[in-house]
């Protein structure tokens, strides 16, 4: 189904009618251990029945901002059951002699100034067709709104982002749904300088700044109660790169103990934005660093989020959006896992995301991997993601069909836990569930699992060793439609 999607409790399957049978006296003391165990479980099954929803928002650059494949990659997207994008768009991409260190003379609040270019083109398509869009505006920026005017990433000057804020707002307002400030803002290809000379950060502060500027634009251009996000951070730290955590609790005028400094008042905003990509490692990966947040972690980032809103730094309970996701695949050398792991880990990170009632949207970066370079060492031939669900020549990866139709298998002692969705779903349905015995075998019939009316289901089954399972499931056109091969994991 489209839009935002219920949570069903992901626990043990709906109960069935039960048989009348004889009361049959319990004693005192195992009645209390009884209610005692009881007890626990709904403790540890309340996050699950939380009152939330989420979305998927799909990223796809390459093929979206190129008006020869655009409609094609909608098409497709659209397919999948996703009516939701996001879309960066580049301050220094559609300003006017953005390479020169001297201001043009225009009027910097006036959407005629600007070269909207593909942008434009993207967006009012997607209007077209009714899908919603969260417009991230970001650097780099044009030179000459630098506070040294030497690079397009250090220090931009609020005040003309704050001009450009309103000429994006009386642009665009009608053509976006959400909006978020500037991409991967603690990183230093993006937003510069990163630390002072004595290793302190300082792109919290910048970063505070151009959000409130951002504010103050898009009230000047009139977009009536705008819905904005903070953050769209990377997940982890560096000696160059700002940790999420650390970075957020900078941007909101934290102390160590996350008490709101003076001076700083309370920032408004809908929600936080983070991009919490693991390891090929998988998404059970831990990062040591405490302030990191990857998607095995993300309590660390709503435990602080809880801590900022107690201390008035930000309203209460904010949600969460997993703005930008992927698992990369081979042939990348360095970060590709196997093509079948690709859509195992990503299954596996969707679910983990749907368990979380804080997450309200989670996103697939890439349809199309990105170009590799055709010359050098096989090792740095890879420069940018290769998490699309198709290769950069456009051959399907098994996630293609496992996005469609999402199998995620964890494996126990004696059962294995099947949960999943269908994506392009439109109300409660029913899948097949089949298995095969190791990689080669056919494929035969284990359960026909109903879904919600979201289109997520789950279903337990006995463990067997070397066993792969996948959904079928006949969409209402009559189209036979079949998941990726699904191996269990831990």
């Amino acid at each position: 189904m489209t839009g935002a999607r219920a949570r069903p409790d992901d626990g043990a399957p709906p109960p069935t009618s039960l048989p009348t049978a004889e009361v049959i006296p319990i004693p005192a003391a195992t009645f209390r251990t009884l209610l005692l165990v009881l007890l626990a479980a709904l403790v540890l099954a309340a996050p699950a029945a939380a009152s939330s929803t989420q979305t998927t928002r799909f990223e796809a650059p390459r093929d979206l901002l190129d008006a020869s494949t655009r409609s094609a990659a909608l098409d497709e997207i659209q397919g999948f059951g996703v009516d939701s994008l996001r879309v960066v768009l580049l301050w220094r991409n559609v300003a006017p002699d953005a390479e020169s260190a001297k201001k043009p003379d225009f009027n910097t609040t006036d959407p005629a100034g600007y070269a909207w270019g593909q942008y434009d083109a993207l967006l009012t398509e997607a209007k077209a067709r009714g899908m919603k869009v969260l417009l991230t505006v970001s650097g780099p920026v044009p030179r000459w709104a630098t506070e040294d005017k030497r690079d397009n990433l250090t220090r931009p000057d609020p005040g003309e982002f704050a001009q450009f804020m309103t000429a994006v707002g009386r642009h665009f307002a009608a053509r976006v749904e959400s909006w978020s400030v500037w991409n991967e803002p603690n990183q230093p290809q993006f937003l510069r300088p990163q630390f002072d000379s004595r290793k302190r950060p300082v792109s919290p502060r910048i970063y505070r700044a151009l959000y409130k500027a951002a504010l103050k634009g898009l009230k000047a251009a009139r977009v009536a109660s705008p819905r904005v996000l903070l953050g769209e951070t990377s997940p982890r730290g560096t000696g160059k790169v700002v940790a999420p955590l650390t970075f957020l609790r900078g941007a909101l005028c934290l102390d160590a103990r996350n008490r709101r400094q003076k001076g700083c008042g309370k920032l408004a905003t809908a929600g936080v934005a983070h991009h919490a990509y693991t390891t090929r490692a998988g998404p059970r990966f831990v990062p040591s660093g405490p302030n990191d947040v990857t998607i095995s972690v993300l309590r660390r980032l709503t435990t602080l989020l809880d801590r900022a809103g107690r201390a008035g730094a930000v309203p209460a309970r904010l949600p969460l959006h997993l703005t930008e996701f992927g698992i990369q695949s081979t042939p990348d050398p360095i970060f590709g896992v196997s093509l079948q792991r690709q859509e195992e880990y990503r299954a596996l990170s969707e679910r983990i995301a749907y368990r979380n009632p804080r997450v309200r949207s989670f996103s697939q970066y890439l349809l199309r991997d990105d170009n590799p370079s055709t010359s050098g060492p096989v090792s740095s031939r890879y420069p940018g993601f290769e998490s699309g669900l198709r290769t950069a020549s456009g051959r399907a990866k098994p996630a293609l069909d496992g996005f469609r139709l999402v199998l995620s298998a964890v494996r126990g002692k004696r059962t294995s836990s099947l949960w999943g969705l269908v994506r392009p779903a439109v109300r409660a349905t029913a899948v097949q569930v089949e298995y095969r015995a190791g990689r080669q075998g056919a494929w035969r019939k284990l359960a026909t699992v109903p879904t919600d009316a979201d289109g997520y289901f789950l279903k337990t089954t006995r463990l067997v060793t070397g066993r792969q399972y996948r959904v079928t499931w006949t969409a209402p056109d009559g189209a036979a439609l079949a998941g990726a091969a699904t191996r269990p994991v831990k």
